[in-house]
Formats: structure tokens, C-alpha cells, sequence
């Protein structure tokens, strides 16, 4: 399944109880449509290509769930988007091959982050863009992102897990690019895998650097520090959205298509 939705209304992706969440919604409502709550005798389990936080948006989230017996998935996304949406929509589904995993089959993952850069903030941006008052010098806020392309330790961008206090976070990134569409100014940022806030780190940092706070030769030695009180603050989860995941080409019918971001003029700046 591919789905879309909005993170505001939901305490992120994974279930948790007594808490509204993305799984638990979606969950709750495939078993609904086969019958109740269990499935071939046991709860629908999903496994998801990206967890996103509380707050996070979605545009191309891959979910897969082993349902027995099996079903009919069109009139299964049918059936789920009308009682969900339009909190949470199922864009499409497919029988998947055998062996195949969301998270695991997952070759990369490309976030889009938003922010809204004018004096006046819009309404109906509310929740899905970070609103930044101050002009911001995309001009260095793209020169600073290069440093993340590549293969580097990100623990200073990264939230640690409990279970894993010390050590290298290391990550792969394949793409970093910022877009302007007038006072709208979107990062880009496609890895093989990400780590807990990494992006939403990244952003907070840039954004650092579009003010005059920090200089676009800094991302190199906050990244080799590994000190993760020296990339400040993370942006705010409203503009964030796990915007696409890509497969191999035989499984490629799970993620939507890749749209390439317009090309940027050298002048946006």
C-alpha cells in the first residue's frame, strides 16, 4: 500500500497505546473491512517503509501486511480511504511478491521539507510549512547542504536510541537540494536510510546558516564532532513529508513516481 496523510492528527506513525496513531488507524480499519479484528486468526501487523514523528506528513509512505487469506487490493484502498480520509488515504495497493518488505526492500527514501519564507504568515500553510520571518540566504543555506552529500557519521544530527548510546551513525546520502518557488523554499534530501530527526537537523542547521548564524564551512567539522548539541535545535515536524521510497524495478509498482524537482537557476539565491 501507498499511502498519504497528514501527521498532525496523529501521535506518528507506529502504534502505541492510547494513542491515535497512523498504524493503529489503518490497522483498525483493514480489519473492520475483512471482518474484525483479527485476520486468519491474528491482528493485521503493518510494517512501514519510513516511522515518521508526531506531526509528520506523508505523500508516498509504503506500508505491507500479510493478510490471510488474501484479498482484493484495489477494493481493500477503497474501502480503508473511505472510512479514513481525509486524514489518511491509501493512494494504491498491490499484491506483493514473495520476500518483499517495506523497510527492508527499500533501496532510498526522499523527504521534502517546507518552509514558508516571508514576513506574513499564511493560514492555510498552517501545519504543513515552517513559517521563518527573516529572509534567508539560500544562496549559502545551498552551499552549506553540500556537506551532507555522501557517506559521514551523523550522530551530531541524529537522535539516539536508547539501546544505542555510543557508536557511529552512519548514513548514506544521494541527493540534498534546496528549490525556491517564490516564497516557498523546499529542501530535497534522498538517503538510503535516515536516522531518528536527521532531517529535520539538517534543516535546523541550514536554516542557521540562511540567517548568518553559522557559516557554510561549519557543517563539516558539527558532523565530524559527532556532538549533537552543536547542530542546535531541530525544525519543527509541520514541514516535513516522507515525500517518496524507491525499489528495484520489480517492485517498483509499490512507491509512486518519481517526480525530479525543477531544476534550479543559479540566480535563486
Amino acid at each position: 500500500m501507498v499511502l498519504a496523510y497528514r501527521g498532525d492528527g496523529f501521535h506518528g506513525f507506529a502504534a502505541q497505546p492510547g494513542q491515535r496513531t497512523v498504524a493503529g488507524e489503518l490497522a483498525g480499519a483493514i480489519a473492520k473491512v475483512l471482518g474484525g479484528p483479527q485476520v486468519g486468526g491474528q491482528e493485521v501487523r503493518l510494517v512501514c517503509a519510513g516511522r515518521t514523528d508526531t506531526g509528520v506528513h506523508a505523500w508516498g509512505q509504503v506500508v505491507h501486511a500479510d493478510l490471510n487469506p488474501p484479498v482484493d487490493p484495489a477494493a481493500l484502498a477503497r474501502s480503508c480511504t473511505k472510512m479514513l480520509a481525509p486524514a489518511i488515504v491509501v493512494r494504491s495497493a498491490e499484491v506483493a511478491p514473495p520476500g518483499f518488505d517495506a523497510r527492508h526492500s527499500a533501496l532510498a527514501r526522499r523527504y521534502r521539507y517546507t518552509i514558508h519564507n516571508t514576513a506574513v504568515p499564511d493560514p492555510f500553510l498552517a501545519g504543513l510549512a515552517w513559517h521563518v520571518e527573516e529572509p534567508l540566504d539560500l544562496r549559502a543555506m545551498r552551499n552549506a547542504t553540500d556537506s551532507f552529500l555522501g557517506r559521514h557519521d551523523f550522530s551530531a544530527l541524529c537522535r539516539r536510541p536508547p539501546d544505542r548510546p555510543e557508536g557511529p551513525i552512519t548514513r548514506r546520502v544521494l541527493d540534498a537540494r534546496w528549490i525556491r518557488e517564490g516564497q516557498i523554499l523546499r529542501l530535497e534530501v534522498e538517503a538510503e536510510s535516515f536516522c531518528h530527526q536527521m532531517v529535520r537537523s539538517m534543516v535546523g542547521l541550514l536554516v542557521r546558516v540562511g540567517r548568518g548564524r553559522a557559516r557554510a564551512g561549519d557543517m563539516s567539522w558539527i558532523l565530524a564532532s559527532g556532538d549533537r548539541g552543536l547542530a542546535g535545535s531541530p525544525a519543527p515536524p509541520c514541514g516535513l513529508c516522507l515525500w517518496e521510497v524507491r525499489y528495484a524495478d520489480p517492485l517498483g509498482g509499490f512507491a509512486p513516481p518519481r517526480t525530479p524537482p525543477k531544476s534550479q537557476a543559479k540566480s535563486e539565491a
